[in-house]
This record gives structure tokens, C-alpha cells and sequence, in this order.
């Protein structure tokens, strides 16, 4: 594959890249760069991580990029995730791995890392300490949103650790680019910044489209990264999000009840579902309208079907009812691969009955 047909898929990945003149530097001299990815183990995985997270590695993986994706069960614990109860983090760990599996990602491509083995490699606490001393105490309460949390929350002393061990770890991996959402661009543009002035380089940052929630799109917040928290989904608020365990029941019930004013385009997180999930699994799109509007209509690309719902000839009832078939069809791997093995039973029916915490 030529360069620019390797940019191109990366920049389908990037909402925004820091920068494009760095990537294509590093293309032209490595003809497989090294992308960071991570995850902490939280409970219910929901389709933004499970189908466009495998949406965004598999283009990766095809531009030529190979990935280390960390399993961050100790960031989860610093996090008080799952009740801050490490075996149950751990559990939930595995448990994303075999959704991503279920759902296509090329797992076999992929070196996935637990981050209890990276801390233990020498050096990487005296990487995460010079981060610290390179970095004032309001820098690092800034990037607190790459936890899930806003600038002006309290945070443990732990929590104030957690973006120089995330910065570290990219450095440890040894990652040439950094491949997260745009709710973790902070601590990616800190390790930027420090990276060179302690012994290491500037990661290219491929920062990605964050889905927004299902419920009506309301801030009151000022930092851009804080909006985020707002708008995107939330294992926390179940209503925000459909889940990969998701029956076919509450998939509808969800989607129904969904924020989808009428010819509204912008801010409408139906369409984004449409735009970044079901047209790039999906090479086409039919929905059964109602007879009044039409009938049945397909669509062969997401720009046809925003199109047709902005001069109002498409209901947001009928584009409602397609969408939830569609979800339906891309999480129905995923509850069959839980069912091939008593193994796979057991580790998914321990999963739903966890408790989330935030």
C-alpha cells in the first residue's frame, strides 16, 4: 500500500493528528509504527468500544500500524473501578478481550498488555516520577478527564498519578503514535511535551471522534474535554449507551427513547451511529419506511441518508427502528461467541452481575 493510501485510512481513524506532517515523516520511515491503545476494565463494554473501537484498530492494522494495547487493570484499581476490587478489574479484563474478538478485531495482531507486567519493568517508575517533575500539579488535575472525571472534581492522591504512569507507559511500550479518543488528547499532548525533555520523543497523536450518548446533548461546562464527559456515553447512566450484551428488547426500547429531533443533523447521536458504526460495517442501509414517507428506502452511503433526514422525508420514527435492527445484527456475534464454551458462559454471567462504579 502506497503512502498516501496509508495516511488516508489514518485519517478516517483521526478526528485530529499531531501532527499530519510528523505521521507522514514516520510512515516514510517505518513501514510498521507502533500505536499505543488502552483500556481500563470498567464493566459493560458499549458499542463505542466494542464496534468502533474494532472499526478504528482494523483500519490501523490495514495502514501498515501494528498496535500494543494495554490492559489497564491497575489504572482501573487507581480509578476505584468495579469498587477498586483488583480480581474483579481483572475479570472484566478478559471479558473485553473476547467481545473484541467476537466482533472482528484482529486480536492476533495485536500484543495486548496487562499493566501489572509493564509497571515492574525497570525504569518505567523512574519514567512516571520525571513526568511528575516535569509537570505542574493543576497540568496533571487537567488531564483528569482521561479518567472519566472533570477538572474541578476532587481527586485521590492516586488519581493525581495516574496521567504520569499513562504518559510513561507510552514511552515503556515503546509507541511511535498514541491511538485514543479525543477525551484523552490532554495527557497524549503531555507526553509530547515532556517526552524530549527526558530522554524520549514526541508520540504522533490520532485522536478519534468520541460517539455522543443517546440522551439530548445538555453542558454546562467551559473546558472542551469536561463537554465530552457530558455528551458521550456513560456506563453509569445505562439509558446513554447500547451495551454489547444488549438484548434485542432493550436495543429498541434504548433507540426509542433516544434524542432525534426532525431533520436535525448536528448533535444528533442516531446519526452518528448511522455515520461511524452501522455504514462502515455495513455497505449499505435499508429502512422500512412508513407508506406516507415512501416505503422502503436504501442507502449506499451515510451523506444519502443525512441528506434525505435533513429535508425532513425521513421520520425520525423509521430511521429509529432501522438503526435498532442494525445494532441488533453487529452485537449478535458477540452474545454467540458467549455461549461456545461453558468457560465463556460463566465468565459472561459473572460479568453482568458486577456492580459498576465510578
Amino acid at each position: 500500500m502506497d503512502l498516501e493510501k496509508r495516511l488516508d485510512l489514518i485519517r478516517q481513524v483521526g478526528e485530529e493528528i499531531i501532527t499530519e506532517q510528523e505521521l507522514r515523516e514516520l510512515l516514510q520511515t517505518k513501514t510498521h509504527p507502533v500505536a499505543y491503545d488502552g483500556f481500563e476494565p470498567s464493566g459493560k463494554m458499549h458499542v463505542a468500544q466494542g464496534i468502533f473501537r474494532t472499526i478504528n484498530i482494523n483500519k490501523m492494522l490495514k495502514a501498515g500500524v501494528r498496535f500494543k494495547v494495554l490492559v489497564a487493570e491497575w489504572f482501573a484499581f487507581m480509578n476505584n473501578k468495579m469498587g477498586g476490587d483488583l480480581e474483579k478489574i481483572k475479570m472484566v479484563g478478559e471479558y473485553y478481550l473476547e467481545i473484541w474478538k467476537a466482533c472482528g478485531m484482529k486480536t492476533e495482531k495485536i500484543d495486548f498488555i496487562w499493566s501489572k507486567d509493564l509497571v515492574r519493568k525497570e525504569g518505567h517508575w523512574k519514567t512516571t516520577i520525571d513526568i511528575a517533575r516535569n509537570a505542574t500539579v493543576k497540568r496533571i488535575t487537567r488531564c483528569s478527564q482521561i479518567m472519566g472525571r472533570k477538572s474541578d472534581e476532587g481527586l485521590s492522591a492516586a488519581q493525581i498519578i495516574y496521567p504520569c504512569m499513562q504518559a510513561a507507559d507510552i514511552f515503556h511500550l515503546k509507541c511511535d503514535i498514541t491511538q485514543l479518543g479525543m477525551d484523552q488528547r490532554k495527557v497524549n499532548v503531555l507526553a509530547r511535551e515532556i517526552g524530549p525533555k527526558i530522554g524520549f520523543w514526541k508520540p504522533v497523536v490520532v485522536s478519534h471522534h468520541m460517539i455522543l450518548g443517546l440522551s439530548k446533548p445538555t453542558t454546562a461546562s467551559k473546558d472542551p474535554a469536561d463537554m465530552l464527559l457530558d455528551l458521550k456515553m456513560s456506563k453509569s447512566k445505562p439509558d446513554s449507551a447500547i451495551f454489547m450484551d444488549d438484548s434485542t428488547e432493550e436495543i429498541k426500547r434504548k433507540i426509542n427513547k433516544a434524542y432525534c429531533p426532525a431533520k436535525q443533523t448536528d448533535m444528533n447521536p442516531i446519526l452518528e451511529y448511522c455515520k461511524y458504526m452501522i455504514f462502515e460495517k455495513f455497505r449499505e442501509m435499508t429502512i422500512d419506511r412508513h407508506a406516507k414517507f415512501g416505503g422502503e428506502i436504501t442507502f449506499t452511503s451515510y451523506e444519502e441518508l443525512e441528506n434525505l433526514f435533513r429535508s425532513g422525508e425521513l421520520h425520525p420514527a423509521d430511521l429509529k427502528n432501522g438503526v435498532a435492527a442494525y445494532l441488533d445484527r453487529m452485537v449478535k456475534p458477540v452474545h454467540s461467541h458467549f455461549k461456545k464454551s461453558a468457560k465463556l458462559k460463566k465468565l459472561y454471567e459473572s460479568v453482568r452481575k458486577l456492580e459498576i462504579t465510578r
